[in-house]
């Protein structure tokens, strides 16, 4: 089934009918992927329960309901063309609260782009940065979670009590996902237009951070600028992030995947153990085989609603508060604490395209390297 309407027409007009849209997050990250055991042993390693399995897919389920699907190169069911070489996330499913909200999400997206509806109800697209996605009605599971009260010098909240005991990392929900975008200011529009995503942090020059309407982490999705010198030069997948209780959990799962034997060889999981300043979170990376991009243990992250207030962000001030292993570009008293309140989106400016191609990179976003590509 396709959906066809006027160019221009936005989910606005979906909410001026009385259509609240409900994005409620990540409902399935669709990998397509060379080996499908050795990725198998690496989500199952990684912490992720095993939903179902043959010699054609594999399917692990988190506490929330969210799926990492892996599926052959190949498979029908992978988007067509592929967006992008290699291994890697092809395809991300957002879940979406209501039948009604999905069918004013698809009036909307009809509206700029192709639309193909499954007979599940499972619409698909490709956005205009090169990004498949599809979105279908999700029954989102809450989840238990709890981490242990942080004591200070001051104040004993963990008062004769230790801390909790864990064994292993048990990610629980799918946080966000981050993909390199030719135009990511359009990239984020987009997504605002027609899914109704909320703009969070501007790391300027760098990219946009995005809230899904219906959730509460700091950011579901983040586009990084293609005109990086570290960049591909069109659409491509760079992490996927696993939401963790604290940071005993984030370092287990590091632990344990080391000990299973995975080790990280790219830049981007060079870091260790780190916190990021724009989100507050604490991360680490880990390889995804068949360099298909980053699984990220993800942990304290800044939680928002629609009354956050946007900022815009010096890229070395708000990616790293601290690193085990800070690249070269972040390290130094000479860094600017440069955050500016950002509601009225001037920082996009400079940053906006009106027609394909690279716009120019200057300064310190110059000089990036793949060094620096794992505190972006």
């Amino acid at each position: 089934m396709r959906f066809s309407g006027a160019r221009g027409s936005s989910i606005t007009q979906g909410m001026e009918k009385g259509v609240v849209m409900r994005v409620l997050g990540v409902e399935s990250a669709v990998f397509g992927v060379s080996d499908l055991e050795e990725n198998r042993r690496f989500w199952t390693d990684f912490g992720l329960p095993l939903l179902y399995a043959d010699e054609k897919e594999a399917v692990f389920q988190l506490a929330s309901g969210s799926k990492v699907v892996l599926y052959r190169h190949g498979d029908a069911r992978l988007p067509s063309p592929d967006p992008f070489p290699g291994d890697g996330l092809k395809e991300t499913v957002w879940g979406v609260e209501s039948a009604e909200a999905l069918d004013c999400i698809a009036q909307s997206l009809a509206t700029e782009v192709e639309v193909r509806r499954d007979e599940d109800g499972t619409i698909h697209c490709l956005c205009p940065d090169g990004q498949p996605i599809a979105l279908r009605v999700w029954a989102k599971r809450p989840v238990v979670s709890e981490a242990s009260p942080v004591n200070t010098p001051a104040s004993w909240p963990r008062f004769n009590q230790h801390r909790i005991w864990r064994r292993k990392a048990v990610p629980k929900t799918i946080n966000h996902v981050v993909f390199f975008s030719p135009d990511y200011v359009g990239s984020f529009e987009f997504y605002e237009r027609h899914l109704g995503f909320r703009y969070i942090d501007h790391s300027k020059g760098t990219g946009i951070f995005a809230r899904a309407d219906a959730t509460y982490e700091h950011h579901s999705i983040f586009w990084v600028n293609c005109d990086l010198p570290i960049a591909p030069d069109s659409f491509k997948f760079m992490h996927i992030a696993f939401g963790c209780d604290d940071i005993d959990e984030v370092m287990l799962g590091a632990n344990i995947m080391e000990a299973k034997g995975w080790k990280n060889a790219s830049m981007n999981s060079s870091g260790g153990i780190s916190r990021h300043r724009i989100s507050s979170a604490i991360y680490y990376y880990c390889d995804i085989p068949g360099h298909a991009g980053e699984a990220e243990y993800h942990a304290d992250t800044d939680y928002v609603d629609d009354n956050w207030v946007p900022r815009a962000w010096d890229f070395r001030f708000g990616s790293l508060l601290w690193s085990n292993n800070a690249p070269p570009i972040f390290r130094g008293d000479n860094i600017p604490w440069d955050m500016s309140f950002d509601a009225d989106r001037a920082s996009f400016e400079p940053y906006r395209k009106t027609k394909p191609g690279k716009l120019p990179v200057e300064g310190k976003l110059a000089e990036i390297t793949q060094e620096d590509e794992h505190a972006i």
